[in-house]
């Protein structure tokens, strides 16, 4: 499979539960950081100023969200119910995503921006 040229077309690789929540993750970030602009790093979503300020990726079980460590670590307690590393947390499908935590997460980053 080609890799996305576009956050459109990777999105629409997935099925369609999955589609809405990275629709809805991608219109969060859109509204929360307006100035960002859009793209494909490293295969995947991802939304870049004078850096990149986060990326995003649909799998199987999970949507992951990588904001980078300073974000994670400084949000570790608001995480912690969801599976995370260094980088990233992963919210599972089949659940709604936390919108509150991840506006507050890009907005954290916009600041270390």
């Amino acid at each position: 499979m080609e890799p996305a040229i576009d956050i459109d077309s990777y999105i629409e690789t997935f099925p369609a539960a999955t589609q809405k929540l990275l629709q809805e993750l991608r219109s969060l970030i859109q509204q929360t950081a307006p100035e960002a602009n859009e793209t494909i790093s490293y295969a995947m979503p991802a939304f870049k100023m004078k850096k990149m300020l986060v990326y995003f990726a649909g799998y199987k079980n999970h949507i992951g969200f990588y904001p980078g460590a300073a974000t994670i670590l400084h949000f570790k307690n608001e995480i912690k119910e969801f599976k995370n590393a260094k980088g990233s947390v992963q919210f599972p499908i089949n659940k709604s995503l936390p919108i509150d935590l991840i506006k507050k997460m890009v907005e954290f980053k916009l600041k270390e921006l």
